[in-house]
């Protein structure tokens, strides 16, 4: 169930572009990513990004951003090329330096322009389709929340009766049980205004977490939802183990696949 701030009447025309965040150092996965980047790792039959990639096609956006390290831009390319194989077309985009996922996304201002985007970071796996998600975007900001056993890792959203979502935490250090913001997003082209506003956290970075508080504390149009099914990140050793684990259980032809190979051997 959607819970928007203010009602807009009508849906926007604008196009949906998508921008999969596919850069850091991965250094939660090592040995695993000393010389891989993280989203190119195979999580079940295929690599991280693929998944994130097919999420965006399946809900018919076809031009595609991917951030990502300059050591690894020409892997991506090698694998995805220009996309055409996957029905969308893909424009890579490099982060020089570790800088926030803000600043990875202000890099692409250009390609967006005046439309909007559907926003994923490359280690989010996911069952929720985001088909009615894109189809019916509205607002400025749309954000997805999901309960977590282990707060601290992440956003953390903070509600109240009567007001509902009125800020995120960024990895509040006394967070266990809570609601934490998952790594989708979907954005007018105004978030683009708004990160340029965004100094850098304690922690040296420019925090998306920042510019969705000056959505929700601003004249631009919000709205939340919480994700239905499974969902984890792959950012530490548990949880790529554990994305593994959801794909095999819920994707019966892989697990078919495995299980036959298995017998093979």
């Amino acid at each position: 169930m959607e819970h928007p701030t203010q009602n807009v009447k009508g849906l926007n025309m604008k196009k949906m572009k998508g921008i999969i965040l596919a850069g850091g150092s991965g250094s939660r996965l090592h040995p695993l990513t000393v010389a891989v980047n993280k989203h190119l790792l195979p999580v079940g039959d295929k690599p991280m990004v693929m998944r994130c990639l097919e999420k965006l096609t399946e809900a018919g956006i076809t031009e595609i951003a991917i951030v990502t390290n300059p050591e690894y831009v020409s892997n991506f390319s090698a694998l995805l090329k220009s996309g055409s194989d996957y029905g969308c077309d893909i424009t890579y985009k490099v982060q020089d330096k570790a800088g926030g996922i803000a600043e990875a996304l202000e890099l692409c201002e250009n390609f967006v322009g005046g439309d909007n985007c559907t926003v994923l970071l490359g280690d989010n796996i996911f069952e929720e389709s985001l088909v009615e998600h894109v189809e019916t975007f509205n607002k400025d900001c749309k954000l997805f929340f999901k309960h977590v056993p282990d707060g601290h890792r992440y956003g953390v959203a903070c509600f109240e009766e009567g007001v509902g979502l009125y800020e995120i935490l960024e990895k509040p250090s006394d967070a266990t049980s809570a609601f934490a913001a998952v790594g989708i997003y979907i954005y007018s082209s105004e978030v683009f205004d708004l990160i340029k506003k965004v100094k850098p956290s304690d922690r040296g970075e420019r925090e998306i977490t920042s510019v969705n508080n000056m959505f929700l504390h601003s004249k631009y149009k919000y709205t939340y939802d919480f994700l239905d099914g499974w969902w984890t990140d792959a950012g530490t050793m548990e949880t790529y183990i554990r994305a593994n684990e959801l794909v095999r259980e819920n994707y019966p032809k892989y697990s078919d696949k495995m299980q036959t190979s298995t017998q093979e051997k």
